[in-house]
């Protein structure tokens, strides 16, 4: 364990010392208006959709409540996509008012990612997807009951039927389809993007400053790629420790040295998907530079070098999703009845 805390931390001082020590040249070709070629960030590139019918599928299941036992809590509660493909919230809510463990992760460009959950225990978006149906504390149901609703409800019988070719439904099925749609969720043309194909007037001087310093700092070891992040997972407190509850990466390997190492999180949309950090513990980005600095880095920015990187960031929102919200199938008369409180609570 201490072998591979070394390295994260040799990692992130030399990221730090090759940066501070050389001038980048980012800014003079920018100005030239030659797309950057060789930055650590690339352009995130629009969604390519082969299969209209299966998406159009996927998007009717994402925003569905009935694949929940309560009927209340569709994949859009938490990670909505109009709040950043996120809640907004430390801990997200699930089935009977339960407070979820660790902060909602933005679905956007999570296509993107190494791995699905903070903890990377889905190995991509089709695994993710089957996670929150079954799990008591958040949609509630079973993936045997959420295909049987499914099969009470002849909308979604002939959907299936005409993207899959059969009358059968099944949760691999139900989850190839939302996986399909959430792939589309990605969040291109951002004005940082805009700049890095060569438009020298798409950022502010204080945003290139920003992101010079972001990648002077170090920052880049772990945020790097289209998506700002989530290639890499990186234990959370390398130069200081950091007070968390949770085990990250060893509730997955069982290994101790995978404790607090969590799946680097993108930081496209990041001024959209507050609060910040797997327990929601940064309220704003002023606060998760700062920490972040502090204790991965072992820097303490300034006030002013503080809001050059958030403004930085900020140059990272790109286009949001924008389609027709799907119209729902109407449920059957065998579909089940939804069950939004417990007996327990019903009896109060």
């Amino acid at each position: 364990m201490k072998h591979k805390l070394s390295a994260l931390v040799l990692t992130a001082v030399v990221a730090a010392l090759v940066g501070c020590g050389q001038k980048s040249d980012s800014a003079k070709t920018a100005a030239l208006g030659k797309p950057l070629t060789e930055e650590p960030i690339q352009p995130i590139n629009p969604p390519n959709i082969t299969n209209p019918a299966l998406v159009e599928l996927g998007m009717q299941l994402y925003f569905d409540p009935r694949l929940s036992k309560s009927g209340f809590i569709s994949c859009n509660s938490c990670h909505n996509l109009s709040m950043g493909g996120t809640d907004n919230l430390k801990t997200s809510i699930g089935h009977n008012w339960n407070q979820g463990p660790i902060s909602a992760p933005t679905v956007l460009n999570s296509s993107l990612n190494v791995a699905q959950f903070w903890d990377g225990r889905a190995a991509d978006l089709k695994a993710q997807a089957g996670g929150p149906i079954a799990n008591p504390g958040e949609m509630g149901f079973t993936h045997e009951l959420a295909v049987k609703t499914l099969e009470t409800i002849p909308g979604y019988v002939a959907e299936f039927k005409k993207v899959f070719g059969t009358d059968k439904i099944t949760i691999d099925e139900v989850t190839k389809a939302i996986a399909a749609f959430e792939e589309t969720l990605v969040t291109p043309n951002s004005r940082f993007d805009k700049w890095l194909k060569g438009d020298k007037n798409a950022l502010t001087a204080q945003e290139v400053k920003g992101y010079e310093l972001f990648k002077d700092s170090g920052c880049v070891a772990c945020h790097n790629g289209p998506a700002v992040g989530g290639n890499s997972f990186q234990k959370m407190g390398v130069v200081q420790p950091y007070k968390g509850s949770a085990d990250g990466r060893a509730a997955v390997t069982g290994k101790d040295a995978d404790r607090f190492n969590y799946k680097v999180p993108t930081l496209r949309n990041i001024e959209l998907t507050y609060p910040y950090f797997h327990d929601g513990e940064a309220k704003t980005l002023s606060q998760a530079v700062e920490t972040m600095g502090r204790i991965q880095l072992g820097k303490n920015f300034t006030k002013e070098e503080n809001a050059d990187i958030v403004a930085f960031l900020k140059s990272l929102t790109g286009d949001q999703p924008s389609f027709k919200l799907p119209q729902l199938p109407p449920s059957g008369p065998d579909t089940p009845s939804p069950q939004p409180f417990d007996a327990k609570s019903a009896k109060k």
